[in-house]
């Protein structure tokens, strides 16, 4: 996974709400034009990059064209960030135990 790459195609926020519109199944290039009121080559331009970023797939159907969401990407995304998340629970959780030896310690001085 090129992290660069996913990350840079996800920053836009018009093809987030792309992908958020896909999250209900396969679309066409209208149905997500009428979704997101945005015009219809500025769909196509990002859905060119989601394709592109691996993020979603097109499937031939007669004249229509359907895209939809693969999963993958999002589950290589998930797992690279779960690494990530679990550093900063450990960390988290370390500093919860030091906040919790300090506030006990204080409560002993106060009850002293």
């Amino acid at each position: 996974m090129a992290h660069a790459d996913v990350f840079q195609a996800l920053a836009d926020p018009t093809r987030r709400q792309i992908i958020e519109a896909l999250l209900s199944g396969e679309q066409q290039v209208n149905d997500v034009v009428e979704q997101l009121s945005i015009h219809q080559s500025g769909v196509s331009r990002h859905l060119r990059i989601l394709l592109d970023a691996g993020f979603v797939q097109v499937r031939p159907d007669g004249q229509r064209r359907l895209y939809s969401l693969r999963p993958e990407p999002f589950q290589e995304m998930d797992a690279w960030v779960s690494s990530y998340r679990k550093l900063w629970e450990a960390r988290l959780d370390r500093f919860g135990e030091a906040l919790e030896r300090k506030q006990r310690a204080r409560k002993n001085k106060e009850k002293a």
